[in-house]
Formats: C-alpha cells, structure tokens, sequence
C-alpha cells in the first residue's frame, strides 16, 4: 500500500492508526468536519488534513480508505469511494488487521482504559522494548497518542463499543473494571458481559488476562478460561504524580501487564517509570487561573462512576491547599441514551462539587426523542442535594469566566466539545 485516506482522521484512534502508517512509509491524507488539537497533531507530523467533507477531498489514485464509524455512509467522500471502487475498512477493522501477528496487548474496561495504556507504553518504552502503542488520547510523555516502536509488541486500547473489541486478536487482554456502558449498543449489563465473554475466549492458551478477578461482574467471565489470570489488585501501590485511587489501579493493572510482557521487568523500573507519568490531555489535567483567580481542570469523565471518583479525588486534592474553596463542575452529557438510562446514577455522582452546570446533552450519533434533558438531569442533581442548573455552552462560559474565585476551583467535564470552554478562560 503506497496511499491511505482517512475519513475523520481527527479521530483520536483514526489520527493514531494513520500517524502508524505515516511511519510505515504510506503517502497519508485526511479530512474532518472541524480542526482541533489532534488535526495541528498529525500537520506538524507531515500529514495533509482536509477540513471539511468534500468528494474532491479523496485522492483518485488512493489504495486505501479508512473511515471513522462517526462518519456516515452518506458522507460525500464515502460515496466518492464506491464510486471510485477503493478498497475500504473501518478503522477498528483496520486495526484488526494492523495489530494481527504481532505481540497484542489489548487494554479494555468501562474505566481507565487511556491512563492504563498510556502507563503500559510508557513503562515498557523506557525498559527498552521498543513498543508500537495506539492510545485514546494525547499522552504527555510521548507528545502524541501515538508511539513508534520497531519491536513486535503492539499495545492497544480497546473499545467494546458495537463489538469493536471482538476484532483484534490479543496475547494479552487487560480488563480494567466492568460496569454497563455504551447503553445505546448493549441493552443489559448481560450484553455487554457477553461481548467480554467472547473476548476473554480469543486469548490463546499460552496468553494472559489481566484482571480483577474479584469484580463481580468479572468473574462469571472467567470460568473456564484457557489463558492464565493475573490478578492486578495484588500489585503494590505505586508512587505517581495523578490524584485518586482509581489512578492507582490504572497503575497496577499497567504493571501487571507489563510484567506479562516482560517477565524480566524489575520493580524498580516499574516504580521510576509510573513516577514520573505526566498524564494524558484530558484526563485531571491542570489548564491553568482564570482572571479571577479560580483554578480550572478538564477530565473526559463522562460515566457516573468517573464522574464521582474524579470529583473525589479533587475534593481531596484542594483540601490540602484551600479547604475552604468552592468546586464548580461544567458538565457536558454524552448520549441521551447514556443520560436517560444511567439517570439514578449521574443525580448522585456529583457529591463532591458545590455547584454543577449541565450544557445541552452533546448528541453524537443519536437523535432527541424528547425523554431526557439537561433540565431533566439538573432536577435530578438538585433534588439529590448539590446545586445544579441547565445552561447554555455561552451561559456556562459567561458563569465561569465571572464568578468563582481565587481558591475556588473549576472542572470542565464530559466527553463532548466542553474541554473548549476550559481553554477560553484561562488567563493567557
């Protein structure tokens, strides 16, 4: 193959899988409906990115198109591609068959996936393995959600959503935690469960599953299994820059992994190599004052249980430096579905702020059938004791860029275009 496009290539899986062909040696072009950090990413890469959807924006000569499955099938340059007869893959297929015959180790879980890849690859890069790693966001170390490496071992994360998981083939699958997620695909924990169960029977028997094998909705999954179970909760605690104890369960997972990949790892490689972890764009990340004074966050957390244990966790930080600061939470819905179906959950999952902002429910692939809304959500946060109202994104702004103050803290959050707001009102 001499030439790729990527439709959606600001994707944050798409850009890494074409920074991975752009250093393979394949001519690589793009397009996305809007630029942002990953897109200036892959330019300063040496990668030619289109904004904007166009027919004329796919190369006539082009080997091959990988699309994002945000981009639908009547997407300009999609229809240019069956016109033109362009082989074609999605990008979790392309993925497939990238990672196939190479040492897989397939991060997956409800929770912590990003943080527990970017701490795998960053622990056996600097053990001198030389590994390729796809990650689902920016890691900080590696300036880039990817990471080149001329070794076998291919560490990936996956996601379970639509079944993506079932199509790579890992040596060594890592699963976080497991909660239901991903309503709008999996009707019942049960399905999701199954989707995991059929991922748990691809590893060979000469491979691993790391685990906790206590998690109860784990451990029905691996009656039976082949491969040999490694219990990561029985890793020690690690010393790391990032708040939270479910930062320190990322970091044993990641170890526990690396030690698979590695039997000869030491523990003191482990230990300096997660000390030293900066972190991932959008995950506790610290963005700076604004000219108020207020210190402001941005987490991707976008599940209730995320949500509470992030909001703990600060809760916990600004207790040791302004126990009397206020935390004010900008909240960006992801799904109706989501919202709707994990309602009782996300009324509770704001305890630890003061003050919570709901925006518009982002909707990404999903129409509004009118059975849930930031109104309906702020109601239901009220009535569970934390201030909460629905606001517009220009409202929110406006609220964060006036009100909080010097020791009052604010945290932009969700999986939507909320980060944004963040990076407006920090003072330059």
């Amino acid at each position: 193959m001499k030439k790729a496009h990527f439709i959606g290539i600001g994707g944050i899986g798409m850009s890494a899988l074409a920074q991975y062909f752009h250093d393979q040696g394949v001519q690589v072009t793009g397009s996305d409906r809007e630029a942002g950090p990953v897109t200036e990413l892959l330019e300063e890469k040496g990668i030619n990115v289109v904004i904007g959807h166009a027919a004329e924006n796919v190369p006539p000569d082009t080997d091959m198109i990988v699309y994002s499955d945000a981009v639908p099938e009547n997407n300009p340059e999609r229809e240019r591609t069956r016109e033109l007869g362009i082989l074609k893959l999605s990008y979790f297929k392309m993925l497939g068959q990238v990672s196939m015959g190479k040492k897989t180790v397939a991060v997956s879980g409800t929770h912590g996936k990003t943080t527990t890849t970017g701490m795998l690859a960053k622990i056996l890069k600097d053990a001198g393995a030389s590994p390729t790693a796809v990650v689902g966001s920016i890691v900080k170390d590696f300036g880039s959600n990817y990471l080149h490496g001329s070794s076998d071992i291919f560490v990936v994360e996956a996601c379970e959503y639509r079944d993506h998981l079932l199509e790579l083939t890992p040596s060594v699958l890592v699963i976080t935690n497991l909660e239901w997620d991903h309503t709008d695909w999996f009707p019942s924990m049960q399905a999701l469960q199954e989707t995991f169960r059929k991922a748990i029977e691809k590893v060979p028997a000469d491979g691993a599953i790391v685990t906790d094998p206590n998690n109860s909705n784990i451990a029905s999954l691996l009656e039976g299994v082949k491969a040999k179970v490694i219990d990561y909760t029985k890793e020690p605690a690690y010393e790391l820059r990032l708040p939270g104890a479910f930062n320190q369960m990322n970091a044993r997972a990641a170890a526990a992994a690396a030690r698979v990949v590695l039997p000869t790892l030491t523990e003191e490689a482990i230990t300096a190599s997660l000390a030293v972890f900066q972190g991932t764009w959008r995950r506790f990340e610290y963005k700076g004052k604004t000219a108020t004074g207020a210190d402001v966050y941005d987490d991707y957390a976008h599940h209730p249980t995320a949500i509470r244990e992030t909001l703990s966790a600060l809760r916990a930080k600004i207790r040791e430096v302004t126990p009397y600061g206020k935390i004010i939470v900008a909240f960006h819905p992801h799904l109706y579905s989501r919202t709707r179906d994990l309602l009782d959950e996300f009324a509770v999952a704001f305890a630890s702020a003061d003050t919570v902002l709901i925006a518009p429910i982002y909707a990404a692939r999903e129409a509004d059938d009118g059975s849930i809304s930031s109104e309906i959500l702020a109601e239901r946060i009220r009535a569970s004791g934390t201030k909460a109202q629905a606001a517009t994104l220009e409202e929110i702004e406006h609220i964060l860029k006036t009100e909080p103050g010097k020791g009052d803290v604010i945290m932009t959050m969700g999986a939507g275009d909320i980060y944004k707001i963040a990076d407006t009102i920090v003072k330059k």
